[in-house]
């Protein structure tokens, strides 16, 4: 964002007053560069619509995606912002391609789980081997299918579409998916399901829901990250992160929660973590915002919580 539009007061008092069109460009007008978020390079051209991000010190690169509509593909993205490697993933179809992640060994996951309408019957995460991540295209070593038991209409009524995610993480051999809540009258309940790292098809199982808040826009769920000692859980929201920590197991929402302020609002659709103290966030370019990848740390951001 230019000197200009960093001069801009974004304390919007009396939002009624304005028409919603008014409302929206003073929004995008105040994406200044927040104190919590360091911008380290915009994102390639080509990738408009990044939907997940995973770091693999294996490659020294940041894997992305791209969601609906666009190409069966990932992209490693080089230190300078620059693809470097584009990989055809064969034999499968970018339906809704919303999260990307991996183990500890190094091989990636392809969550193509978008579920907008809440009427899919095709949820899939796609197995990508670390070795192939040095070809021009390969096959999926698996994939597993799955879908939620709790979900008895497609879609179901506006009231319950509970069933879209965004965000998802591997932890011990398996999934864990964190939903993000599209039903009419938002009040920010999310669910957390688990699924089995094996082939073939699974009911995912309810482990626990939880509120966020009750702004859709500040409190949807749109990508989910593990720390590499396992000990931390990132949630993104478009300005917020919800941490978790001193969690036993894999009960990480009834470890400590901390709800950290990003002061930055756009369309951030990716996060991930680059060790155990810092993350890399991704955001989708809408006109003349966002399309960049930001660094955060935890400390700096607790110290301002």
């Amino acid at each position: 964002m230019n000197d200009t539009s960093s001069e801009i007061n974004c304390t919007i008092n009396n939002m009624s007053k304005y028409s919603s069109f008014l409302v929206v460009f003073i929004l995008f007008a105040c994406q200044q560069e927040s104190d919590s978020l360091t911008t380290l390079y915009a994102l390639p051209n080509k990738l408009k619509e990044v939907s997940g991000i995973v770091y693999t010190p294996n490659t020294n690169l940041l894997w992305t995606l791209e969601d609906h509509g666009n190409t069966n593909a990932i992209y490693g993205i080089d230190s300078n912002g620059q693809i470097e490697k584009t990989i055809t993933i064969e034999n499968t179809a970018n339906i809704d391609w919303e999260d990307i992640t991996k183990d500890v060994e190094g091989n990636l996951y392809i969550g193509d789980f978008g579920n907008n309408d809440n009427e899919r019957m095709d949820l899939t995460i796609y197995k990508i081997d670390k070795n192939a991540l040095t070809a021009e295209s390969t096959n999926p070593v698996y994939k597993v299918s799955f879908a939620y038991p709790e979900q008895k209409n497609f879609p179901p009524k506006k009231t319950e579409m509970f069933y879209d995610v965004e965000g998802f993480f591997e932890f011990k051999n398996n999934f864990y998916l964190f939903t993000k809540n599209r039903s009419k009258g938002f009040v920010g309940t999310a669910f957390l399901y688990k699924i089995p790292n094996t082939p073939g098809f699974h009911q995912a199982v309810l482990m626990e829901e939880f509120k966020t808040c009750s702004a859709y826009n500040h409190c949807a769920i749109t990508s989910a990250t593990i720390s590499p000692d396992e000990t931390k859980v990132a949630l993104l929201t478009h300005d917020n992160l919800f941490l978790f920590e001193n969690f036993q197991k894999d009960q990480f929402l009834n470890g400590t929660k901390t709800v950290l302020e990003l002061n930055h609002f756009s369309q951030k659709e990716a996060a991930c973590f680059i060790d155990n103290e810092r993350l890399l966030i991704a955001d989708e370019r809408t006109k003349s915002v966002g399309g960049n990848v930001y660094e955060v740390t935890i400390k700096m951001l607790k110290s301002k919580s």
